[in-house]
């Protein structure tokens, strides 16, 4: 499998060798300054408000001058991370030394060769008192690739006008999909999700066969000839809600085309009710309101429950995301990564991130913290929430795998529980074999 996944990198033709060539030139720029003298490391961070920067400058002067950390910002869409950091990587750069990866990347990565693994002597420090599901993303075939930075989930965000007109507590032991639904037609309102053709899309389709007690695949560790689950009650019962909502009144005018802000816009327009989206969006709120760009009352109407439940008496599995920290197999320095890598995660860093970016760290213990519950009063809801989260599809073989998911789950409005799960099940199966493509 490893000699499959390398070969898969290995010839890209004309057009990716020149990608790559210019790409390991431009490392070997960026490695010049180091040469010599103070080693330099690059870290590949995802775009933020500049919190991992500081992170970089402040692990630098802890570094006593055993080495400096210079940041790259990658692209925003995490698909077109993934395609710059795989050219830069089957390119053995040697300039990458650190990387911010999403959770879903880590097992193809790794399972290519293109990260260096923790040692047996390092795992703890970067797993104990960690996430699970975070230290499960980060994990491939029993070995630690990736460090826990900061994790993530998506929370049922309300109106609160609109669940008491509505009659419903979001918050209830009982509090479904159905009855969020029902809830939002018998008051004109919305419920806003990820229904573009991408990423978020995944997730949601995922976190529903989660939620329903089922997954998409299983047995990822045989490759190709993984386990496709998707086509069970459990997909079914995704594909239910997924097809109720899109043909309802409930669902807005543009789900087929909705991402996160999409989904958050439709919250804030005359007919916002309920939406499930990432923990952002408390901050995200209170500056629009702050500046203008939504009503100043809309953040004090906004509340905040658990993910939805597919059926009353079963936990709903909440969808898990973050950046793990991975350390490139080429680098020239991997020693001093290691040490950065650290220094970046360690729990003072986490809380200052968390708190400098709004993104949750990885650490239960910081969502107790009394700065962290002051800024994010849904911190111990967000805490809980990554504790159950269900992760995606931990295979070497995502994108294969989620692109298939949305090329048949896709438009929502289109998804039919007697045929979507199936059919789905079959493409994933034929994409595995290379028996067709995405």
């Amino acid at each position: 499998m490893v000699e499959r996944a390398r070969k898969r990198y290995g010839g890209r033709g004309r057009v990716a060798r020149g990608a790559a060539a210019l790409a390991l030139l431009a490392s070997g720029l960026a490695a010049c300054g180091g040469e010599g003298g103070t080693p330099t490391l690059r870290w590949y961070i995802n775009p933020d408000s500049g919190g991992q920067a500081k992170l970089a400058a402040s692990c630098t002067k802890a570094s006593g001058g055993k080495y400096r950390i210079e940041t790259s910002v990658l692209p925003n869409d995490a698909t077109q991370q993934r395609e710059q950091l795989v050219r830069r990587l089957a390119a053995k750069d040697s300039g990458l030394d650190i990387m911010s990866l999403d959770p879903v990347f880590v097992a193809e990565a790794a399972n290519a060769g293109f990260l260096r693994p923790f040692t047996d002597a390092e795992r703890p420090q970067f797993t104990q008192g960690v996430f699970p599901p975070a230290v499960e993303n980060s994990t491939w075939e029993g070995k630690l690739y990736g460090a826990p930075f900061w994790a993530n989930t998506q929370l049922l965000w309300y109106r609160k006008s609109v669940a008491r007109k509505a009659g419903v507590d979001p918050s209830a032991a009982d509090f479904t999909w159905d009855k969020m639904i029902d809830a939002a037609v018998r008051t004109g309102s919305t419920v806003g999700v990820q229904g573009n053709r991408y990423e978020g899309y995944m997730v949601w389709v995922n976190a529903l066969i989660a939620s329903a007690g089922g997954k998409i695949i299983s047995a990822a560790e045989r490759g190709d000839e993984a386990a496709i689950d998707i086509d069970s009650p459990a997909g079914r019962q995704a594909a239910t809600i997924i097809a109720k909502l899109a043909r309802s009144k409930a669902a807005g005018p543009t789900i087929a085309t909705d991402d996160e802000e999409a989904a958050r816009s439709l919250l804030n327009g005359a007919r916002g009710g309920f939406m499930v989206n990432w923990g952002y969006i408390w901050r995200a709120e209170n500056g629009d309101a702050k500046d203008g760009v939504i009503d100043k009352s809309i953040p004090g109407d906004l509340g905040w429950a658990p993910y939805p439940k597919v059926a009353a008496g079963q936990d709903s599995k909440p969808p898990f995301g973050g950046i793990e920290l991975g350390i490139g197999a080429y680098g020239k320095h991997k020693d001093h990564a290691v040490e950065a890598v650290r220094c970046i995660t360690s729990t003072p860093n986490m809380k200052f991130y968390m708190l400098d970016s709004g993104n949750p760290a990885a650490r239960p213990e910081i969502f107790d913290d009394p700065d962290v519950v002051k800024e994010f009063p849904m911190a111990p809801l967000i805490r809980d929430s990554i504790n159950r989260a269900a992760p995606r599809p931990i295979t070497p073989y995502y994108t294969d795998v989620s692109g298939a998911v949305q090329s048949r789950w896709h438009p929502p409005a289109s998804v039919d529980p007697s045929s979507t799960p199936r059919r789905s099940g079959e493409f994933v199966r034929q994409v595995l074999r290379d028996e067709a493509l995405l």
